[in-house]
């Protein structure tokens, strides 16, 4: 058990890079058993299978590419470091992802058009297994790391080697469907499902990335941490507006302005937002944080530079003891 814990937290202890080298290693795998199967059954079905492990490759070493740029430190030119690059990763593997689904609805109208029996069906459909049993256990484990280490890259890849599954799943079905009942058009028909399965996913990488790339706020369970860590202070009499979050690849990034008595001193002032973004890079790693310091009397500090209106206050400032 002592020697599985330690597996365990030497595993935790990865970077991205490690989990994609793993992605890559099972692309290639899985390309050579997937064409294997398709050149022993002549199946289009497995054919458009093996398209998307090859999509899987070249994705795989994009995002190797992107996290390997994303881990540089920020310079002169990049102040805010290199992680969007992440973005550039998933968007170009929605749009591979696309390219091949293309391929697959091609192929499989072609053999709507020319049917063709099925071969060596029992042996390819091992190969297919196996490939599966690969990426779905590379799927699962870039996942986890991908929500672990906050890497929409990670994440992007093991959706589309979790789909790859679902995909050689249907494929299984189709060419067993055909097997069975001699229907020689399931073949294709399958393969136009994976093609539209395969259109869906690159959709959703897509859209996450144009969301990403848009500078969105931060999820709404990252905001919630957020408030949490702010409300003991604002019990104390302080008051925070214009609270602006956004994330960039791995890192997170936010902007508040602080109120607090005019009477105090600047030292005193700027203790405090030390401590605010102390205890606020300690609940969000990863998070560089951005604090104001403003006077309560001041009716300016009350406008809200993003909608510059005013921002609903009380009739008096809170007093601070």
């Amino acid at each position: 058990m002592t020697r599985v814990k330690e597996l365990w937290a030497a595993q935790a202890a990865r970077g991205p890079r490690f989990y994609i080298s793993l992605s890559i290693a099972a692309a290639v795998i899985t390309i050579t058993l997937k064409l294997g199967a398709y050149v022993l059954t002549d199946s289009v079905g497995l054919f458009s299978d093996a398209v998307e492990s090859v999509i899987n490759l070249v994705a795989a070493l994009a995002a190797f590419a992107a996290l390997t740029m994303a881990a540089r430190p920020p310079d002169r030119d990049h102040a805010y470091g290199y992680s969007k690059v992440e973005y550039f990763s998933s968007g170009l593997e929605g749009g591979l992802i696309l390219v091949a689904g293309g391929a697959i609805a091609l192929a499989a109208l072609d053999r709507l058009a020319h049917p063709s029996p099925l071969e060596n069906v029992g042996l390819g459909l091992t190969l297919s297994v196996l490939a599966s049993a690969v990426n779905g256990g590379v799927a699962l484990l870039l996942l986890r790391a991908g929500r672990r280490l906050r890497s929409i890259t990670l994440r992007a890849d093991g959706q589309h080697l979790l789909t790859d599954v679902w995909t050689s799943g249907g494929v299984l079905i189709g060419v067993l469907a055909v097997q069975l009942t001699g229907w020689l058009v399931l073949d294709p028909l399958v393969a136009l499902l994976v093609a539209a399965n395969i259109a869906w996913t690159a959709w959703r990488l897509l859209r996450e990335t144009a969301q990403g790339l848009l500078d969105t706020a931060l999820p709404p369970a990252d905001q919630e941490r957020v408030n949490q860590v702010l409300q003991p202070y604002r019990t104390q009499g302080l008051a925070f507006h214009a609270l602006r979050t956004r994330g960039a690849g791995q890192r997170r990034f936010m902007s508040v302005h602080v109120l607090m008595p005019g009477v105090w001193t600047i030292q005193r002032g700027h203790a405090l937002c030390e401590q605010i973004e102390r205890a606020l890079t300690a609940e969000l790693p990863q998070m560089t944080v951005f604090t104001h310091l403003e006077p309560q009397e001041d009716p300016v500090s009350f406008v809200d530079q993003e909608l510059d209106r005013p921002v609903p206050r009380a009739a008096e400032p809170p007093q601070v003891p």
